[in-house]
């Protein structure tokens, strides 16, 4: 395949498949013909190519990295899913595919095997992997790595084409690197929402007011997360604030197979770290109240500055290491302003703030001489991987975007959707119902330290487990308002708070796999997105196997 898609710009790609009608020759831009276009290789991406192609469609699927698997394969390495049997499909096929390896690997009765928790935790590596031979038991999915799109052309209100470059082409050699996909119908599988803005789409970017959907938790908050109240300093105003970005690392306990920095990033700043040390005395970086297992609690850690971090084990002497946003130092709040609406230039300066203010807190951790020897010996445990992200220098290649773009569709799935209606909090049914949802609302912090701030940063909804419930997923959030031949399954149309359930890898797989369904559907039917027969969108996808809907 990569040798194929190498020629795409000498010229010879459409002498090898010139029998195949989808493809045609341009001697100043090269061109390509798909059924089905997806732009983004996150899992939800995957899913929706992988979803179009078993119903018989030729799909393009287009990643951003030179990796398909997005967060999943870059540092993840837990599904966040807390009711297995709400999500099922291929995302549990996924799952599945992850067990068979570490059967093979370790076999049924090794001590570690319990690890991945029947393939529910992973390595990287291992995810990538699986995800790539899903893809290339597909043989009508064709994938391009590393490239960024440039612009989306449209017939009126449908989305006819898009041009994507290689992610490192100059400016100045933009036109001759340039590669038009033309499609019947495009699925937007980006974080950030990148294409659906390039098609014209209306888009929401920050927090709703609390006002505007009437959801308690919305717009400026302050949210006691261990006694669940709502605190003073809360306004509800409405502001262009998004959840904190970080990095999810992979670190392993084998120091063969592992190293430490032997230097601080550039730029380090010691000051980015030293509140930490009152976190610590405020006992910040205690244990929960309510201790509940795979949310990255390690007791070894509690009321150390280790727990900075939350680290869970996984497979193979390897963890999951997230970046704890409840203490007050949390030092990522308000590092990606600009991001989503920036220029390439633009995001990879944030990327690369981001990677070396995580550095910079691991140097910190392992490093400091005012970090306690105890807490420095458990921070030194911990090394990054020679067998992990190699490209990288052992280092996840995808930033952790939380929330981008969200699209305006024909629905809105707000607070109370999530949360359920009246005294009973019963779910809102839908007609068109096409997948569940079930992890609890969860938002990073989207503001820094404020001054008299002592319990929590501001936008930190941290586990909201007490007023979540499974509910249903409309087909309505993916679809635009205006534009026709795109869907949406990722940057989906959700409020804010909304979205901070919805948005976990598992339920995008969900997502993904409608809207490749849906995308066959448009085909077949020859109708718009927005006018596929629902009934038959259901009915395709409980044959696979797919929830699509509550128990009555």
């Amino acid at each position: 395949m990569t040798s194929r898609i190498a020629l795409l710009f000498s010229g010879l790609f459409c002498l090898l498949v010139a029998s195949s009608p989808m493809c045609a020759a341009d001697t100043e831009q090269a061109r390509y013909q798909s059924e089905v276009v997806v732009y983004g290789a996150t899992p939800g991406g995957v899913s929706a190519a992988i979803s179009a192609a078993r119903m018989g469609n030729e799909v393009v699927l287009i990643a951003y990295q030179q990796h398909v698997g997005g967060m999943t394969a870059s540092g993840l390495g837990k599904s966040d899913i807390e009711k297995r049997e709400m999500i099922q499909g291929l995302f549990t096929e996924f799952v599945g595919n992850v067990r068979n390896h570490y059967v093979g690997f370790y076999g049924k009765d090794h001590p570690d095997f319990p690890l991945c928790r029947d393939g529910y935790y992973y390595e990287p590596s291992v995810a990538e992997a699986t995800f790539e031979s899903m893809l290339m038991a597909e043989s009508n999915i064709k994938v391009l790595k590393g490239y960024r799109l440039v612009d989306a052309e449209k017939e009126g209100n449908r989305l006819i084409a898009i041009n994507v470059v290689p992610r490192d082409s100059e400016e100045a050699d933009r036109k001759q690197d340039s590669l038009r996909i033309e499609g019947r119908v495009f699925i937007d599988a980006t974080y950030e929402g990148d294409l659906l803005a390039k098609a014209g789409a209306d888009f929401r970017l920050g927090r709703e007011s609390r006002d505007e959907f009437d959801e308690p938790h919305a717009g400026v908050i302050y949210f006691d997360y261990q006694t669940k109240e709502v605190l003073p300093g809360t306004t509800g105003e409405a502001d262009d604030r998004l959840p904190a970005y970080t990095y999810r690392l992979c670190f392993t306990t084998d120091a063969n197979n592992g190293f430490q920095l032997s230097e601080p990033p550039i730029g380090y700043e010691r000051e980015n770290y030293v509140g930490y040390f009152q976190d610590l005395e405020n006992g910040l970086l205690d244990g929960p109240k309510n201790f509940k297992p795979s949310r990255g609690y390690n007791p070894a850690h509690f009321g150390t500055l280790v727990r900075a971090l939350s680290v869970t084990n996984i497979p193979n002497q390897k963890t999951d290491v997230n970046i704890n946003p409840r203490p007050l130092a949390f030092p990522f709040p308000e590092m990606n302003k600009g991001y989503i609406e920036g220029d390439e230039a633009t995001r990879k300066q944030i990327c690369d703030n981001h990677r070396n203010i995580v550095l910079g807190l691991i140097w910190f951790l392992q490093n400091d001489s005012e970090v306690p020897d105890a807490h420095r010996k458990i921070a030194r445990e911990y090394y990054f991987p020679h067998d992990e992200f190699t490209d990288n220098a052992g280092f996840p290649f995808q930033m952790y975007i939380r929330e981008g773009r969200r699209l305006i569709g024909e629905y809105t799935l707000i607070e109370q959707d999530i949360t359920g209606y009246g005294e009973n909090r019963e779910p809102k049914r839908y007609e068109d119902s096409i997948a569940v949802g079930e992890f609890p609302i969860d938002s990073f912090p989207c503001q820094k330290k404020q001054p008299g701030d002592t319990v929590v940063l501001e936008g930190y909804l941290g586990l909201l487990d007490h007023i979540t419930r499974p509910y249903e997923i409309p087909y309505r959030i993916m679809v635009p308002q205006k534009v026709d031949g795109l869907l949406v399954p990722v940057a989906a149309s959700t409020t804010h708070v909304a979205f901070s359930s919805v948005r976990m890898e598992p339920t995008w797989m969900a997502l993904g796999q409608a809207a490749g369904v849906a995308a066959h559907l448009a085909i077949q039917e020859n109708v718009p997105a927005r006018r596929i027969p629902i009934a038959e969108l259901q009915r395709q996808l409980k044959s696979q196997g797919h929830v699509i809907k509550l128990a009555e």
